[in-house]
């Protein structure tokens, strides 16, 4: 989707508006697991909500730091609860926190204008769906059973382990906003997605560590990877195809094991984050990358204590 996004932007000597577009085609990395007859009735919630939050993403970045340092935090628990609340399912609330945080770090720190990048994501929302439904053209997929919406999507209902996730998620996005206020504003947002990678969906003590461990090494070998990736200064259609590659390897594999899928997203994020500010291919800022991914992967690693031992949660 990213490499469909970015290419006719490229050609027509516009890439800053495949940048923003391919930020909109993260939408498409929801509902994977489902039959595209489901897909159709899921995905276009969910790029609403990233639409919302990339233009709630404008307006913190033109308010300030503080603006955009609350606007993280009720970002990251709307996108939380709403996720756990109605099990959306992987990558859970990461990407509403991303598109929020990414949309007003450009659109402070580079000419572009706010509302022509919102529109670009809004479009690439709209054509990464239209591609996702694409088989849709063959009799035998349209004329598979779906599923209502209300077993898709079951809620709201915020049941213990729910509550708990969300009680991690709020940690995780408090304190990792208080980092990044720090370190530097600009990179909080970074720092509370890593985290809510590591938090995830896993609603149990054992599930909490021992997943949270391999999302937060998946994290930190998807920032080393974005390094090396970094080195080569990949431009134009080159770093469209690269974007294209690394989204399509996030959808075979992000229903199926989320810790491997991180080893993709973070570098597809951070990719599109240097090439929008201009700032890929530098050390210091590849440096800065890892940094804010250790502190935010080990911050959500950490938030699982919240959750009961076996016995204590059976007893209860």
């Amino acid at each position: 989707m990213s490499l469909f996004a970015l290419q006719p932007m490229t050609l027509a000597g516009r890439p800053e508006l495949g940048f923003a577009a391919a930020t909109g085609t993260f939408s498409i990395l929801y509902a994977g697991g489902r039959r595209t007859v489901e897909r159709a009735r899921v995905l276009p919630f969910v790029a609403a909500g990233l639409s919302l939050c990339a233009a709630l993403g404008a307006l913190a970045g033109a308010g300030g730091t503080w603006a955009v340092a609350v606007g993280t935090v009720a970002i990251a628990l709307l996108g939380a609860s709403t996720a756990y609340a109605w099990s959306l399912g992987p990558p859970g609330p990461l990407f509403f926190v991303l598109v929020f945080g990414l949309t007003a770090y450009v659109t402070s720190t580079t000419p572009m204008a706010p509302l022509e990048f919102v529109l670009a994501v809004v479009a690439g929302c709209v054509f990464s769906f239209a591609i996702a439904m694409t088989p849709l053209v063959l009799p035998r997929v349209r004329a598979a059973s779906a599923r209502p919406l209300r077993e898709l999507l079951p809620g709201p209902r915020l049941d213990g382990p729910a509550r708990l996730l969300l009680a991690r998620a709020a940690i995780v996005a408090v304190a990792g906003v208080g980092i990044g206020l720090v370190l530097d504003p600009a990179r909080g947002y970074w720092i509370v997605g890593a985290g809510l990678a590591v938090v995830g969906v896993a609603a149990d003590r054992r599930a909490a560590f021992s997943r949270g461990l391999h999302r937060m090494a998946g994290t930190l070998v998807g920032a080393g990877a974005y390094s090396l990736l970094a080195l080569l200064h990949p431009a134009g259609l080159w770093l469209a195809v690269l974007l294209g590659v690394l989204q399509f390897a996030i959808e075979l594999v992000v229903v199926r094991n989320y810790a491997l899928a991180l080893v993709f997203i973070t570098p597809l994020v951070l990719l599109l984050t240097g090439a929008a500010t201009g700032d890929l291919g530098s050390a210091s800022a590849a440096l800065e990358r890892i940094v804010d991914t250790f502190a935010g992967a080990l911050l959500g690693a950490v938030t699982g204590v919240l959750h009961p031992r076996a016995g204590r949660s059976a007893s209860a």
